[in-house]
């Protein structure tokens, strides 16, 4: 039997490009550089070496002038780096150019995003979702030799759709994501008959909501034990998950997981996500949660209602969660914060600190929903009793030769349940 040679894969270097143009409103480009950082680590890529160029408008051919094109050329055989990942997003043109005199596989932000999203979409939805995002980013590349299609190495920027469905002409692709989009509005309309139901049920909905990273899945399992996987990265949850929640008066809410807001979120992703968005354009309260730990956390608040203004949900009642104070050295201007943050809650999701409090915030949301009952039943209801039992808190329960006696908290349409079974003895 001859013998069989493993050759281990070549370690996948980048280096890490980011323009400067100066933009009004713009993060620090410091900001800017680190999430870039983290967002390469979250897809196991060596980061080599960050470049900060500073330009005051967009070269049509390059993006960059051809002199710091050269430079770069230079620092990717210096130092052995086989990918170049700019901070910025490329036209096609752009791209295919820079990755001819680069040598070396060049790729920019959204592309670094879908990537991103690709490894961490499990639910046939959440795959849909970014497969629509990937063909709707690279049809207006395909013209010519499609810097995409000549990619048959792998790595990153090449998770997604498959060579071969990359490989087929302008028709097919437009053919495939008008497909796509028919199976993702199916869904939307499912979701639509869920709420239906919840709304009927008279059971709220709550969507997390906040930058990626900030916590929102460990907030979950905090909250209900969802089991929701939780890592020290972005983008980790993808796929909406919606669990329910008993407050103390026994209301009955639905919290939503949704997937987590980045400053300049491409308009694309939020496009072929907006099925999965709904649940936060349709919930009737937001939990914003907002990692406080993060120097610049200010900017990260601004960034999530920059996206929420883009989805039409901005004006929705919020409860702002001022997340992980178990990593803050000094907690003493958290009542500062506090007051910066109207309608607030300080606490930690990971060592489940000050949840009563946030709980209690979320029950005052739905208080006008919970309605107090006074009311004598014929001895022969008892399946209005379990129904208190089990939609309601029962507060005091007497039974009597002639009634049973029943003093309870439950919901309005609970309420007009036993109200419609029971209009003679009904009293509030």
């Amino acid at each position: 039997m001859p013998t069989q040679f493993y050759y281990p894969r070549q370690v996948e270097k980048a280096l890490l490009v980011t323009v400067d143009f100066r933009e009004k409103n713009q993060w620090p480009v410091g900001d800017i550089v680190r999430e870039l950082v983290d967002l390469t680590h979250s897809t196991g890529v060596e980061v080599a070496e960050e470049l900060i160029l500073r330009r005051n408008e967009p070269s049509p051919n390059l993006y960059i002038g051809s002199g710091k094109a050269e430079e770069i050329t230079q620092i990717c055989r210096d130092r052995d780096i086989n990918t170049v990942i700019f901070n910025n997003d490329l036209s096609g043109t752009q791209q295919r150019n820079l990755e001819e005199i680069l040598g070396v596989k060049t790729i920019d932000r959204t592309q670094l995003i879908l990537d991103i999203f690709a490894r961490h979409a499990h639910s046939p939805e959440g795959k849909m979702q970014v497969e629509l995002a990937q063909l709707e980013y690279l049809l207006p590349r395909l013209a010519g030799k499609g810097v995409m299609l000549s990619r048959l190495g792998g790595g990153i920027g090449t998770r997604g759709p498959g060579e071969q469905k990359l490989e087929v002409d302008r028709r097919r692709i437009r053919k495939r994501i008008d497909k796509l989009r028919q199976e993702i509005s199916i869904v939307s309309s499912h979701r639509k008959t869920v709420r239906k139901k919840r709304k009927e049920m008279a059971m709220p909905t709550v969507a997390l909501v906040g930058y990626t990273n900030a916590g929102k899945s460990t907030l979950l399992n905090a909250l209900v034990d969802a089991h929701q996987v939780v890592r020290d990265s972005l983008f980790t949850t993808l796929d909406t998950l919606s669990k329910r929640l008993i407050l103390p008066n026994h209301q009955v809410v639905v919290l939503s997981d949704t997937v987590g807001f980045l400053y300049k979120l491409p308009h694309h992703l939020i496009e072929a996500f907006k099925a999965t968005l709904e649940e936060v354009v349709e919930a009737d309260l937001l939990l914003h949660v907002l990692d406080v730990s993060q120097p610049n956390f200010y900017k990260l608040n601004e960034a999530v209602y920059s996206v929420l203004q883009e989805l039409e949900a901005d004006t929705r009642p919020v409860i702002t969660v001022l997340n992980k104070i178990d990593k803050l050295a000094d907690k003493d201007w958290l009542l500062r914060l506090k007051r910066d943050f109207p309608n607030s809650v300080a606490i930690s999701a990971l060592y489940k600190e000050n949840l009563t409090e946030l709980i209690g915030l979320i029950s005052q949301q739905f208080s006008e929903l919970i309605t107090e009952l006074r009311l004598d039943l014929p001895l022969d209801r008892m399946d209005l009793v379990n129904l208190i039992h089990k939609e309601g808190k029962m507060l005091d329960i007497r039974y009597a030769p002639e009634a049973i006696h029943i003093h309870a908290m439950v919901s309005s349409i609970t309420a007009d349940k036993i109200k419609s079974y029971n209009k003679h003895h009904y009293s509030s």
